[in-house]
């Protein structure tokens, strides 16, 4: 492995591992998705407790499993598709080897194989770990009284936020796993690919979080929710 392999591969290591703590450092002085995101939960909690009819809130947990669950397949589809290539692909191992010079070095080849399953391992352990929580938030929804008065509404409302929460952050931390595989992929066509690569996925998640057009419709209904439940 040469001098640029580990610089790009150091790169990827500090976009991959850093993105999470700099979005929820960020998220406290300016509006990301995932903090607007978590006061519309919030308050989707709050009405779900004073609501009487409760199916729709169900719908929607199912449609989150259901999301989930396609996301978790995919994933092992992948990772089953990336390990036969690693332990027993030697005709694409043949035909990826002749992409560039680098990849002539059989062992360098299957550390970029082995970076690529360590990204879609960690998405789908964070897709295994949304869905089991997901289904912990079922059954305190099955568990709630019919009718609850507003004192206790919200406390039962925060016991559930405090599921629902990490679940739906899990599944974004899964989804986002899929970019940094795709980046991990790019080394294939050497260092400088996968630093441009690294940076270009932390960029584009970072922009989706801040300044799409998603981004300012969630900021603007966090607004409008904070300010009816006022």
């Amino acid at each position: 492995m040469t001098i640029s392999d580990l610089i790009a591969l150091s790169i990827f290591a500090l976009c991959w591992l850093g993105y999470e703590p700099l979005l929820k450092l960020l998220s406290k002085k300016s509006g990301f998705i995932a903090k607007d995101l978590s006061v519309v939960r919030a308050v989707w909690m709050r009405r779900l407790c004073t609501r009487e009819a409760r199916l729709f809130d169900a719908n929607l947990l199912g449609h989150s499993i259901n999301s989930a669950s396609f996301f978790a397949s995919a994933s092992l589809i992948l990772i089953a598709a990336v390990a036969g290539m690693l332990f027993q692909g030697e005709v694409p191992t043949k035909v990826i080897t002749g992409l560039s010079e680098p990849l002539s070095k059989s062992h360098l080849l299957d550390l970029k194989l082995v970076l690529i399953l360590v990204c879609l391992g960690r998405g789908f352990l964070n897709f295994i770990w949304a869905l089991r929580q997901m289904n912990y938030c079922a059954a305190a929804f099955g568990a709630l009284p019919e009718k609850i008065d507003n004192q206790r509404a919200k406390e039962f409302s925060e016991a559930l936020f405090c599921i629902i929460e990490p679940a739906m952050s899990n599944f974004s931390q899964g989804v986002r796993g899929y970019y940094f595989a795709l980046a991990a992929a790019s080394w294939v066509f050497g260092p400088i690919a996968l630093w441009i690569a690294s940076l270009g996925a932390m960029l584009l998640l970072a922009w989706r979080q801040s300044m799409s057009g998603a981004s300012n419709g969630l900021h603007k209904l966090r607004d409008l929710l904070e300010i009816s439940d006022n």
